[in-house]
């Protein structure tokens, strides 16, 4: 379910009541814990966090005249996504966190390659979210970032 909205605040005051509650908290743990140098956007119809063109010019290797994607938030049609790529190309990163997971959330872990899903709002772990946001910072996931795709060439 892709948002038209323009701005985070347009994006959230689009959402159901519960939904809207659930995604500015995860707003809120995102931007106190994201380490300085990321920067919040709109992007792919979601909340995003991105390593602005200003510190990575080069932008994202599909787009590059998007900046680089390095977390995303949504509201889809049966669950809460939190997108993090770090988790996608860091194997010590989501070792970590499905260790943690469990001590954090009675829920079971539901997770594709960089998403983690959260179908019931109140099973949302937003402290080891948070862990999870502070991990990495824009340079790191630009090292990252760059090591992965130049073993793709």
């Amino acid at each position: 379910m892709q948002s038209k909205a323009l701005t985070p605040e347009e994006y959230l005051g689009s959402l159901p009541e519960d939904r809207k509650k659930a995604i500015s908290e995860l707003r809120k743990v995102l931007k106190k814990n994201l380490p300085k140098g990321f920067k919040e956007v709109m992007g792919y119809g979601m909340l995003g966090y991105v390593v602005p063109h200003s510190k990575y010019p080069d932008g994202y290797h599909c787009n590059p005249e998007l900046p680089l994607p390095f977390i995303n938030l949504a509201s889809q049609k049966n669950f809460i996504a939190l997108y993090h790529m770090g988790i996608y190309s860091d194997p010590k990163l989501l070792n970590w966190f499905t260790k943690e997971y469990p001590k954090h959330s009675k829920s079971k872990l539901d997770m594709g390659k960089s998403c983690i899903r959260f179908k019931k709002p109140e099973d949302i772990p937003y402290k080891l979210i948070g862990e999870l946001a502070s991990k990495l910072t824009p340079d790191e996931w630009i090292k990252m970032y760059e090591k992965i795709l130049n073993r793709k060439k």
